[in-house]
């Protein structure tokens, strides 16, 4: 079956670890992409202020599932949002409050935002993240509709946390960790696959036509969703023994390899 849409993830399947692409490549390869009508797809955890910064060029032209599955636009046009109700939002926020020690940003449709008492080093890097995010002095007073809450901790203490979070935030949000450092607590259902789902179901297509790239937790339950399977070299070892296929790792291209595997009908596409 033909390939009608390539889905990647971002940090650490498209971006190499100094966050860049060979942009030079990957736009020859998306007007072959866009001549052939391979709709190409970004779906992240990430901010979708932040996504669209990377392809300034073509940012109409593409479609982002971005904030993991929460917010979705198609060709500049936004398809869905998810939302929490105020106090799902009141609960969620209360529990993170509960460790003073713990960080972390609460991701809505307008911006996310930060408490004005987190450390610079942490703003730093979550801005990177998010390019619209405000400090606040009380997260319970944020005026906005929230889909997602962002941490980030020392690995060696994800496990503990992801434990407890699952249980005291169980049937509102779900924790999932995308590598780096960073748990995403995200509604449950509202994960990447369903994105891309509302995305096929727009275009009239099927998951049989589509390829997906990933590496980290939180691109499970797409790959599982999709034909095509990818993992990256630097994957997981989870994420390795789910996938159907591999490729190279971040740092070697290996997501832009796979879109020329497409392109040039290599295995597996050449069946």
């Amino acid at each position: 079956m033909t390939v009608k849409v390539i889905v990647t993830d971002m940090d650490g399947t498209f971006l190499n670890d100094a966050k860049k692409y060979d942009r030079e490549r990957f736009l020859a390869q998306f007007q072959q992409l866009k001549q052939r009508n391979i709709e190409f797809v970004v779906a992240s955890g990430n901010q979708y202020y932040q996504l669209i910064s990377f392809f300034p060029e073509i940012l109409n032209d593409i479609s982002f599932v971005a904030e993991n599955g929460a917010l979705v636009f198609a060709h500049g046009e936004q398809l869905f949002h998810g939302e929490l109700t105020r106090h799902e939002s009141q609960i969620v926020i209360g529990e993170l409050l509960k460790d003073s020690h713990l960080n972390f940003v609460a991701c809505g449709l307008e911006s996310a935002y930060v408490s004005d008492k987190a450390p610079d080093e942490f703003v730093a890097l979550m801005s990177k993240h998010y390019h619209r995010l405000k400090r606040v002095a009380d997260y319970q007073e944020i005026d906005d509709k929230l889909f997602k809450f962002s941490l980030n901790l020392p690995d060696s203490d994800i496990p503990q946390l992801v434990d407890k979070l699952h249980v005291s935030l169980d049937g509102i949000m779900k924790p999932v960790t995308s590598g780096f450092g960073f748990v995403d607590l995200i509604i449950p259902g509202l994960h990447k696959a369903n994105g891309i789902s509302r995305l096929l179901k727009r275009w009239q297509l099927s998951p049989q036509e589509c390829v997906a790239i990933g590496d980290s937790g939180n691109d499970a339950e797409m790959l599982k969703l999709v034909k095509y399977s990818f993992a990256m070299g630097n994957a997981a070892e989870g994420i390795k023994a789910l996938a159907r296929y591999h490729t190279d790792d971040n740092n070697h291209d290996g997501a832009l390899n796979v879109i020329q595997a497409v392109l040039d009908n290599d295995s597996p596409f050449d069946a």
